[in-house]
């Protein structure tokens, strides 16, 4: 598999919203109504009312607003210069403070400090020349609102990008971690699939040899025995029937394979020691093994027991096999029931346990890969597995598996 090459970093920057000029010029449009409430008040210092130039100077100095998450930089600068004329005319000076401390806040949280700290300084000195201009010269209270107002909305615009940094840095960490998630969810789909497929060419290659066998004898008895010629063949039937049918789940994983995405580049085959296939008849010795490993295991079987296709009971085998590695890694101590069912056309397999069950903050989110394994074989066969705690405690994998009550082959190697 390919390593996915990183994603540039994008610029720190607050995201802007959908519909950011309705937003900002609702805003715009409350602060100017506070402007021109406060131009109202008689502040008994001297300064002259509102007035219609008053008026005019302080609906240019708000109209900037509108666009101040678009262009933080040039809004600051267009709301100082209109301020500045209208302290100049001898207008008080809050009025229109309100604007201006927004439009450094806007360039404090979307900008470097370095940025943010000359605004503020633009800012500083015009509040320091308010001082200046005022009809009693309150130069002291000027000079200290030119020092803390400025330094308060930067500390706090700047606070507000590092957050969003953060959180943009966040949200970059979750959407890796899920992309890693789902590659190694597909990476573990495509290793169960192959060893699955290797596992079913097992399964045809007993068929075939099955074939073989039976087509020697045909032809062994053909004249001197008619009748076992005839099963010898229908036996042959049946069991190239159930060859082919192995075949195309086989090459049905093999075109998953092929389309599954970031999987491994094909490997050359590396043949395993020949060994014969599990099927239900070594559950007991496998309930044994467990019961060494110091899991009591009880195994229960209802109905009457028949030969399955033994692609079913490969199936069958290997999640039971999953389903009590679990019980033996995550639950003990705990004791443990597999319950085989043969019903006439399924075959039921419930594995239950009395432990506590796996802690949900050591289990990945969709599951292990165990669990994928036995949902993957299931759906091959047409079946289905679930999963999940039992309401009197405990943890319980059913198996539920469409089972023909006649095997191929059977009727016309018995008959």
């Amino acid at each position: 598999m390919q390593r996915q090459r990183p994603r540039p970093r994008r610029p720190a920057r607050t995201p802007i919203p959908r519909s950011p000029l309705v937003a900002d010029t609702g805003i715009a449009a409350a602060v100017l109504a506070c402007a021109l409430l406060l131009g109202r008040q008689d502040t008994g210092e001297g300064y002259p009312p509102l007035g219609v130039t008053g008026g005019l100077l302080t609906l240019a100095a708000h109209l900037p607003l509108c666009l101040r998450r678009r262009h933080p930089v040039a809004v600051a600068g267009a709301v100082f210069a209109v301020w500045t004329p209208y302290i100049a005319l001898g207008h008080w000076p809050v009025v229109n403070s309100l604007a201006a401390q927004l439009a450094l806040y806007t360039v404090a949280s979307t900008r470097p400090l370095r940025t943010a700290a000359a605004t503020a300084a633009a800012l500083g000195a015009i509040w320091l020349y308010s001082g200046f201009a005022a009809p009693d010269g309150s130069v002291a209270a000027a000079a200290a609102l030119a020092l803390v107002v400025p330094a308060v909305l930067v500390r706090f615009g700047q606070s507000a990008r590092e957050s969003e940094r953060r959180g943009e840095r966040l949200a970059e960490l979750a959407a890796q971690l899920q992309e890693e998630r789902d590659a190694k969810a597909r990476r573990a789909v495509a290793e169960e699939q192959a060893r699955i497929a290797r596992e079913l060419h097992d399964v045809i290659a007993h068929h075939i040899s099955v074939i073989s066998v039976q087509a020697g004898l045909a032809d062994y008895v053909f004249d001197t025995d008619p009748g076992t010629a005839r099963k010898s063949l229908g036996t042959i039937a049946d069991t190239s029937s159930e060859a082919l049918e192995e075949m195309r789940r086989m090459l049905t994983l093999l075109r998953t394979g092929d389309r599954t995405p970031e999987t491994h580049a094909p490997e050359p085959y590396d043949p395993e020691p020949y060994a014969p296939m599990p099927t239900l008849s070594g559950l007991e010795e496998m309930a044994a093994r467990m019961r060494a490993g110091g899991v009591p295991v009880d195994l229960l079987v209802e109905g009457r027991p028949r030969t399955l296709p033994p692609g079913v009971e490969l199936c069958a085998y290997r999640v039971v096999q999953e389903a009590l590695t679990n019980v033996l890694k995550h639950a003990r101590p705990a004791a443990a029931v597999v319950r085989v069912r043969y019903r006439p056309h399924r075959l039921l397999v419930d594995v239950t346990d009395d432990g506590p069950g796996p802690d949900p903050a050591r289990i990945p989110t969709g599951g292990g890969h165990g669990l994928i394994g036995m949902r993957e074989r299931a759906k091959l066969y047409g079946g289905a597995v679930t999963t999940g705690p039992r309401p009197e405690g405990g943890f319980q994998v059913r198996l539920v598996l469409p089972a023909p009550s006649t095997p191929a082959g059977e009727t016309a190697a018995g008959g």
